[in-house]
């Protein structure tokens, strides 16, 4: 599948960041908002005309599936509990929906692949892909065919709240294993040690650490192709794949996506070696205690917005970041400048020397 994701446009980068400049700070002062609210204007394009930025109908997407991996009991919680969660945060019960409640933030579940398929309700988009990927440890977790049918899937949950009016896209995951198979994927997409991508998830043992740690090494051993597809159809879980789709179809539609946490992030990850323009358009919510977390973020160059040494996923990195967004474009749209506030310019030491 193609995604056509056009380069984001920067001729309008320094009238954009002389505005920034003109208000009633020092520049530079407002730190890693100033260079938010210059991505955000950049995407929205509203320096040409001096326009005002905007934040609209914020969506959370949870993409849930099941991992064939977890066989081998390398999570704490057995495979029942995505279920369980995806259940929960439909009845309003989750972390992520108290984040998003307080935020005003929509909250939607995709079921991806989970073991169990629920009835449809409210909230639930279905999207499933079949019942949990194959143990990636023994063999491919799906098929190319699985894998691009996830892309359209994923981009076609992404697309439907865009066209209704979203601004801004939030990203997050619920599914047992699944950091095992985003170290998996980190590995196989970047060549690092598979020590350096590989942590303890929600908190296993030493043991069950090792066995993680030696499934993980088995697979990436057998010959594969190297190409981001076949890295998603080796590795990669459901919810995975349709994370890519929907990150690339934001792009596409030149939105704002807010990564979440290691999974999320590696889902980016593929999805900037699909398409790497839609590197662009990504906003990095949090830096998580996930091990391969820091590494991902290094691979993408991103600088994340904040540290609170979360480890729960589901998005709730991504909606506690909302409001440092609402910050920016508030201090962009609202924040006088010099001369309309009649304050003297502050002049940085030395730039009249």
């Amino acid at each position: 599948m193609l995604f056509e994701i056009p380069a984001l446009d920067k001729t309008a980068t320094s009238v954009i960041q002389q505005r920034i400049n003109l208000k009633t700070k020092p520049a530079g002062a407002l730190g890693v908002l100033e260079t938010l609210a210059l991505q955000l204007a950049l995407i929205q394009s509203p320096g040409k005309n001096q326009g005002r930025l905007s934040l609209n109908k914020p969506v959370l997407l949870i993409f849930a599936a099941d991992h064939g991996i977890n066989v081998h009991g390398v999570s704490i919680a057995p495979s029942a509990v995505t279920q369980q969660m995806v259940l929960n945060f439909l009845a309003g019960g989750a972390a992520a929906n108290c984040f998003c409640r307080a935020n005003n933030i929509e909250l939607f579940v995709v079921d991806a692949g989970m073991l169990l398929p629920l009835p449809d309700a409210a909230g639930l988009i279905q999207h499933s892909l079949g019942c949990g990927t194959a143990d990636f440890s023994q063999g491919p977790a799906m098929s190319l065919a699985q894998v691009e049918a996830g892309l359209a899937l994923g981009r076609h949950a992404a697309r439907q709240h865009i066209v209704a009016g979203c601004d801004l896209l939030l990203l997050g995951e619920m599914g047992i294993a699944n950091t095992s198979s985003a170290a998996a994927l980190l590995a196989a997409a970047t060549d690092l040690p598979i020590e350096t991508c590989v942590g303890r998830g929600t908190g296993i043992s030493d043991a069950q650490f090792e066995l993680k740690l030696a499934l993980i090494k088995q697979a990436l051993q057998r010959p594969y192709a190297k190409d981001p597809l076949s890295i998603l159809a080796e590795f990669g879980g459901f919810e995975i794949v349709q994370l890519c789709g929907a990150i690339l179809a934001a792009a596409s539609l030149q939105k704002p996506v807010l990564i979440d946490g290691f999974i999320v992030s590696v889902a980016a990850l593929l999805a900037c070696q699909i398409t790497p323009n839609c590197r662009d358009y990504l906003i990095f919510a949090h830096q998580g205690a996930e091990a391969g977390h820091k590494a991902v973020l290094k691979a993408l160059d991103a600088t994340v917005l904040l540290d609170l040494g979360l480890r729960l996923g589901e998005g709730t990195g991504a909606a506690l970041a909302v409001p440092l967004l609402k910050a920016a474009i508030s201090f962009y749209n609202d924040m006088a400048s010099f001369a309309d506030a009649g304050v003297t310019q502050v002049v940085e030491a030395g730039a009249l020397e």
